[in-house]
């Protein structure tokens, strides 16, 4: 399954009493190719991704009964699903360590995903669970080889767009917060880093071709990347109009063997 557009949204999920408070999990929303997906996954284990101690996929899930027009859950099921959830990390935990690593709900279906080391009994456990305790909902069980933890890093694991979609989201919606009015253009600074002079003048000429106005050029002494700099453009700070703008910058600053890092603007009401 393929991801075929742009990401559509960003979505913050209720806390599931299954997640850790110790990783950091993102919550979005994408278009596949039957229409729209949301994923809650587990950030924190993209440095340590694959775990050889866990070379088995479990995917476990129901189909929905309540679904939206678009396939995704509903408030009216959402404290069923959760609990459902917390039930599937009840049994898998019973067997053997596992690592909980993200839920997908797509197409009325919404299936929890894990990896483990042994496959004895889990499809056994987790079958008897679900007649048991949910005789009403039509369950989902996959176990399959994946070592490379490739549903994790390559499906459920957010691609450069969404990820850059999601950061902005966080900057966005603390504007919202603060009553901005999205509608209007306004000044958006940015600052970029580069390990050369050569590098970040390159980049400037990007940068004034763009119509981006240089603000400042400072060289920071103790840094990795010595050479900063300072732009400046009006724009919309919508988090679509404002991802295409930082992911072009980021891919530029990447390809100068620099690094673009955030932006920020002023609250208009």
């Amino acid at each position: 399954m393929k991801i075929k557009h742009f990401l559509l949204s960003f979505l913050l999920f209720p806390s599931l009493s299954a997640i850790s408070q110790e990783d950091h999990w993102e919550a979005y929303l994408a278009q596949y190719e039957k229409g729209v997906g949301s994923t809650l996954i587990n950030m924190s284990l993209r440095t340590i991704a694959p775990m050889k101690q866990y070379p088995f996929l479990l995917k476990a899930g129901v189909k929905l009964k309540k679904c939206s027009p678009d396939g995704l859950f509903t408030d009216a099921e959402s404290d069923v699903l959760y609990s459902i959830s917390d039930k599937i990390k009840t049994r898998i935990d019973s067997l053997e360590k596992n690592m909980s690593v993200g839920t997908f709900t797509y197409q009325c279906e919404r299936t929890d995903y894990y990896y483990i080391g042994d496959t004895t009994h889990a499809r056994a456990v987790l079958s008897a669970a679900f007649r048991r305790y949910l005789p009403d909902y039509e369950y989902i069980i996959e176990i399959r080889p994946d070592s490379a933890w490739n549903s994790y890093l390559l499906f459920l694991y957010p691609n450069e767009e969404t990820m850059e979609y999601i950061e902005n989201s966080k900057v966005v919606m603390n504007l919202s917060k603060a009553g901005d009015d999205l509608s209007k253009p306004r000044q958006t600074d940015h600052w970029l880093y580069f390990g050369t002079e050569a590098d970040r003048e390159a980049f400037v000429k990007y940068a004034l071709e763009e119509k981006f106005k240089v603000e400042g050029k400072e060289y920071r002494e103790k840094a990795d990347l010595h050479y900063q700099l300072h732009l400046s453009r009006t724009d919309m700070v919508d988090v679509g109009s404002i991802s295409a703008i930082t992911l072009k910058l980021r891919r530029k600053a990447k390809e100068l063997n620099g690094k673009y890092d955030g932006w920020e603007t002023f609250v208009i009401k």
